[in-house]
Formats: C-alpha cells, sequence, structure tokens
C-alpha cells in the first residue's frame, strides 16, 4: 500500500553530497519540525525530469518559500554522485536539496516504485510531490505513467 495523505512518513535515510564527500541525511533530519516538499523523478538526467520538472521548482522555490515550505528535495534512484552531478548540471544551489535514494528503499518504503526493466532502468521511484509538514503527508500527488502534471510545482504552489 503507498503512502496517503495523513501518514507518517516512513523511517529511512537518503544519499547526500556535502562539502568532505558521500554522506546520509535521515528522515528525521529531513522532516522533524519542518514542512518539507518531497518530489521523486524516475531518474537525474532523464528528459521530462531535467528540462521541466527540476527546473520548474527551482523557479518557483522563492513563492514555495513564501508559502512556509522549508526545503524541497528531489530524490531519485540515483548514486549520491549522480544526484550531485545533476543538482550542479541544473544550477539548483541551495534552492533544492539532492536526495540519493540509491537502491530505491525509501521509494519502496512509501509504496511508490516501479519496475522501468522494459527501459533498461531497473526499480525506480515513481514521478510524484508529497508535502510533509512535521514528518506526517499533508498532500500526496502520484502521476499517472507518462504523465506530468499533479506533481508540478505550479501545482504544489497551487496547493499549498
Amino acid at each position: 500500500m503507498s503512502i496517503q495523505t495523513g501518514d507518517k512518513m516512513p523511517s529511512g535515510a537518503f544519499g547526500v553530497m556535502t562539502e568532505s564527500g558521500p554522506g546520509a541525511m535521515s528522515t528525521e533530519d529531513l522532516f522533524a519540525g519542518k514542512k518539507i516538499v518531497l518530489v521523486s523523478v524516475p531518474g537525474a538526467f532523464t528528459p521530462t525530469c531535467s528540462l521541466n520538472h527540476l527546473p520548474g521548482f527551482v523557479a518557483q522555490a522563492e513563492a514555495l518559500q513564501g508559502k512556509g515550505v522549508d526545503t524541497i528535495a528531489f530524490m531519485a534512484v540515483n548514486d549520491v554522485f549522480v544526484m550531485d552531478a545533476w543538482g550542479k548540471d541544473q544550477g539548483v544551489g541551495d534552492k533544492v536539496l539532492m536526495l540519493a535514494d540509491g537502491n530505491g528503499e525509501y521509494a519502496k518504503a512509501l509504496g511508490l516504485e516501479f519496475d522501468g526493466s522494459a527501459f533498461g532502468m531497473g526499480t525506480r521511484g515513481q514521478r510524484f510531490a508529497i508535502v510533509v509538514d512535521d514528518g506526517v503527508a499533508t498532500s500526496v500527488s502520484v502521476e499517472a505513467p507518462g504523465q506530468f502534471e499533479v506533481s508540478k510545482a505550479e501545482a504544489i504552489l497551487d496547493a499549498l
């Protein structure tokens, strides 16, 4: 069963790039006492993700902060080096926190993984955006396969 509005976010950890190299961030550190927009994409550097999804959140970062969002976090089933390189390529700076879900464990904990083997991608996370307030999912927006509507920055901004 997948995460639903009102559910507590599952515990887990993400890979993050630090000044001294690869590190980790727990869900407790990410979510506790904050309002977070957690966005998942099927993969870094993929077309919709790089051309529309991530750039939309970078462009709307100030507007989202104006609605009380503390952190915009992007996760993908990629390693920390790929997520760091993608963030640099996209010029996210400090507007978006790049999270590596290297083995897809967090996507699976959310019940939002999918089998992308037909596309040579293995297990990935679905495209979604979850608004999390102090560890509780207050809005869960999961895209239908091949769609890009409910999880884009403008839709999340409108929902806030």
